[in-house]
């Protein structure tokens, strides 16, 4: 059976429905940006929507070079 070719292909990010700290409000498409570690204990991280990413020129955390 063939593919149908008018089914949209998959995104390519990640859609996470979470905190954005950037507008500090619920929003979908957050992406981790910063992480803060903690010597004993638990650490966190930062998330921000897409257009606080597009806005402040944030980069996501897993597309930085190593």
């Amino acid at each position: 059976m063939a593919e149908n070719p008018t089914t949209a292909p998959a995104q390519d990010t990640p859609g996470a429905y979470g905190y954005c700290a950037w507008h500090q409000a619920f929003a979908s498409g957050v992406r981790l940006i910063q992480v803060q570690e903690q010597g004993s204990g638990p650490g966190g991280g930062a998330f921000a929507c897409r257009p606080c990413r597009e806005s402040y020129g944030l980069v996501p955390f897993a597309d930085r070079p190593l």
